[in-house]
């Protein structure tokens, strides 16, 4: 086996937010409406839709940033805030922009691994134009030489044109490529191009066909056929 690049997806692959922010932030909507908050998918889904979110995506850091302003003005003023609407919102905005970003224990050693064996690295997310920033908050934004999101590609996992848009911005073939998710579709997809592709599953014990519960594992994986 050849290796010249391995990418990977950003969240629940390389880190996680911090369950302490997210207590943090419910608490203080609690405090501000005096009854317990909870949203579902579907209500964050439905104020995307009218905080403006645009069906082609964001395209700019800017607009991304106006975006979640928006979006806190319109979940306060669904939870019934009437005062300080704004500055609320802001202080919402402010405590969770680039904040929150933790690694998994196992992250920056793999990252250093094959860094040091001159394997070039990218990331591949669902995400929005902020993901290169989100990457530096976390500490590892110096690893990666693309972080592909799917609002600038305008396509998303595991659609093949997010995958080779990462491949051409290293200029790597699939079939010299490694990729991790930890969602198994999205590892399928970039299977299906030719990427030597790992499902991570932290949740389940055991290793199956593609499945692995820690990055170490690719290290291994590596180790054995190269």
């Amino acid at each position: 086996m050849i290796l010249r690049a391995a990418f990977f997806d950003r969240d629940n692959t390389l880190l996680h937010m911090d369950p302490a922010l997210r207590a943090a932030r419910t608490a203080k909507i609690e405090g501000w409406t005096g009854r317990p908050y909870h949203q579902t998918y579907e209500e964050m889904m439905e104020l995307f839709r009218r905080a403006g979110y645009p069906e082609e995506g964001l395209k700019s850091v800017q607009e991304e940033i106006c975006f979640w302003r928006r979006y806190y003005r319109e979940l306060l003023e669904e939870e019934g805030v009437t005062d300080c609407l704004e500055e609320r919102a802001e202080e919402l905005w402010d405590m969770t922009w680039l904040k929150g970003y933790q690694l998994f224990p196992e992250t920056r050693e793999v990252l250093d691994w094959f860094r040091s064996r001159g394997v070039r690295m990218g990331v591949i997310s669902d995400t929005s134009p902020s993901l290169p920033l989100t990457l530096e908050a976390a500490g590892i934004g110096e690893y990666f030489g693309c972080a592909v999101c799917s609002d600038l590609v305008g396509a998303m996992k595991p659609d093949p044109a997010i995958y080779r848009a990462a491949l051409a911005t290293l200029g790597v073939p699939a079939e010299e490529s490694l990729y991790v998710d930890d969602y198994d579709v999205e590892a399928a997809g970039a299977r299906t191009l030719g990427f030597t592709a790992f499902h991570i599953d932290r949740s389940q014990p055991g290793d199956g066909a593609w499945r692995i519960q820690s990055l170490l594992k690719i290290v291994e994986f590596v180790k054995k056929y190269t």
